[in-house]
């Protein structure tokens, strides 16, 4: 295990200390973290709206069929892996213009620490009780974001006026990548990825 996801969320200053130490060969061991860690949203949300299912106001209870849902799951577990990758690559990217080292392989590891909060609470699909999921979902990006804030300076060996700066710059890499895989989302669902509700 690259990181324990419980010690980053309680205790960052030690890990992102930790972070930094480390060899360029050893953030290739951040791939199975990574693996394990997208799967928990993508595993849950397939549960809850297979075999527990909602619903709205006094309506029935709404469940999708498995092969949708399947689907759907298989497509979020990818995004999820496109854009910690995608972000991965933009802390290499523009890791010079903030004077910090960097590689592909360290931004990947850096955004997969970084998001360790979003995975967790991806568990809350295994009951899909909008208000309750909408609550948490607040408390994983501000989470993350705490994590990003704190961990860049540290990460990365710059200073806090400049990993502030390097931080926000990654955030809003992170809005434009959500904006895009929302339309991708609207793209598929017009074209076989639709969800499809038991009766």
């Amino acid at each position: 295990m690259f990181s324990n996801p419980i010690t980053i969320m309680t205790n960052p200053n030690n890990e992102w200390k930790k972070f930094a130490a480390r060899s360029e060969g050893e953030f290739k061991a951040i791939i199975p973290y990574l693996l394990l860690m997208a799967a928990i949203p993508s595993a849950s949300w397939f549960y809850g709206t297979t075999q527990v299912g909602w619903h709205i106001g006094d309506g029935d209870n709404v469940r999708l069929t498995t092969e949708s849902a399947l689907r759907i799951a298989a497509a979020l577990y990818v995004a999820i892996l496109i854009g910690v990758s995608a972000i991965g690559y933009s802390i290499h990217w523009m890791a010079e213009t903030y004077n910090a080292k960097s590689s592909i392989a360290r931004g990947i590891g850096l955004t997969t620490l970084t998001s360790t909060p979003m995975f967790i609470l991806g568990l809350t699909g295994i009951y899909p009780l909008f208000w309750v999921d909408l609550i948490l979902f607040i408390v994983g990006i501000s989470w993350t974001a705490f994590l990003l804030y704190r961990g860049i300076p540290i990460a990365m060996n710059i200073p806090k006026d400049q990993g502030f700066l390097y931080s926000s710059a990654l955030a809003s890499v992170g809005c434009v990548i959500l904006i895009c895989f929302l339309v991708i989302t609207t793209i598929l669902w017009s074209n076989g990825f639709q969800p499809v509700f038991i009766d």
